[in-house]
């Protein structure tokens, strides 16, 4: 079993002192805000390609940071290429088949395969259904969010999201009841 050190918050005057439960819960929501927003994001480095990059790649790259973490994937496989509604398959972003890491000691799995319609002449596109689930330590928590609303970034196939919350399907009672993450903190780049 791993050892896990106890959990400090700052040092002063040469002393570490304890983190409050205020501190602590605000630590799980950034947990679960992150772990959200994992599931739903693109890189921006991937936007560089332009849109005169392959569209038959049908890829999805992601990336976010959120409290000083961040959670990020590349590769991930689309069942068709963007504008055409697609699904992007799981097994593809989570590990052993994907490479969806995240830094803070957090630990998330999409549980679904997200699907995705496109309405270019709007600029926007839909996401049914993310279910995803984030660790750290002991405590883990799964949220789900329905349609989700995406605004085209100029004539790349990069989607910024809107606003939307998430609520709690399961997981510890630290886990908060929803999280929301706002409009911008979220992307999505098909390739």
């Amino acid at each position: 079993m791993r050892h896990i050190a106890p959990i400090t918050h700052g040092i002063h005057a040469g002393h570490s002192t304890r983190r409050t439960r205020s501190t602590r819960v605000t630590r799980i929501v950034g947990i679960a805000t992150l772990v959200v927003a994992a599931a739903f994001t693109g890189t921006g480095t991937a936007l560089a390609q332009g849109s005169g990059a392959s569209a038959a790649e049908q890829k999805v790259d992601g990336v976010m940071v959120v409290a000083g973490n961040s959670c990020s994937w590349t590769n991930a496989s689309t069942s068709a290429a963007a504008p055409d509604a697609l699904t992007v398959d799981r097994t593809t972003i989570n590990a052993p088949g994907g490479n969806l890491a995240c830094g803070g000691g957090i630990a998330a799995t999409l549980n679904n395969n997200p699907a995705f319609t496109f309405d270019d002449a709007a600029g926007t596109a839909r996401t049914d259904l993310i279910d995803i689930t984030g660790r750290q330590s002991f405590i883990s928590c799964r949220y789900k969010a329905t349609n989700i609303v995406w605004d085209r970034d100029g004539v790349s196939r990069k989607y910024i999201n809107r606003a939307f919350t998430a609520a709690k399907t399961s997981g510890s009672f630290l886990c908060p009841g929803s999280v929301t993450t706002p409009a911008g903190d979220a992307s999505m780049l098909f390739r």
